[in-house]
């Protein structure tokens, strides 16, 4: 990523040393999950669509530790696996909005949630800025080599009241909260960095 682009990252040491946490990225482009995970200061495991899992990605996805998640049903192994890497104290990263679109947290599915609650972990929020602004001259789907990106770390935060509870109604209320906190984020992030969400 640092070899492409020009990524500037903003508030890194927010994020937990040590211990799980869950990485909430806003999505707009192709390159967000790759920027995180290049630029990040621990390594992330990502829920990443099956489709992406082609050809030589495969093997170098799930050898990065990237977990490949069926979106079409309730893939119970992958939620396992996801499961399992906050329980050993490592970093699970999920587009909350569960594919790319605005970037703008408008749309929650409740699989954060689920995960927040369930496995306790804190949630950090993180905004990638800037992915969209132009288009690359040798490859349009991809920003101007040497542009600058800006990944930007918010405040990690608990969600729900502590019990663990994953009710539908827990899961909706934990929802509207994380919603709340991560679009706040983001138009923070847009603030400081002068760059507006797109």
């Amino acid at each position: 990523m640092r070899g492409l682009w020009r990524p500037r990252v903003l508030g890194a040491w927010r994020m937990p040393p040590s211990g799980p946490a869950i990485l909430a990225v806003n999505h707009t482009h192709l390159i967000d999950g790759p920027m995180l995970m290049g630029t990040a200061p621990r390594p992330v495991h990502f829920l990443i669509k099956r489709e992406a899992f082609v050809g030589p990605l495969d093997p170098f996805l799930r050898g990065i530790g990237q977990l490949k998640v069926d979106r079409g049903r309730a893939d119970r192994a992958v939620i396992g696996q996801a499961l399992g890497v906050l329980e050993r104290g490592g970093v699970l990263g999920i587009f909350p909005e569960g594919t790319r679109g605005e970037g703008d947290f408008a749309a929650l599915r409740s699989g954060l949630a689920y995960f927040a609650l369930r496995s306790g972990a804190p949630v950090v929020p993180v905004a990638v800025l800037g992915s969209t602004d132009r288009r690359g001259r040798l490859i349009s789907a991809l920003p101007p080599l040497r542009g600058r990106v800006d990944v930007v770390f918010g405040d990690p935060f608990q969600v729900g009241d502590g019990s663990g509870l994953r009710t539908k109604r827990a899961l909706d209320e934990a929802t509207v909260q994380l919603q709340r906190r991560l679009s706040g984020h983001l138009a923070e992030a847009g603030r400081f960095t002068g760059r507006a969400p797109h």
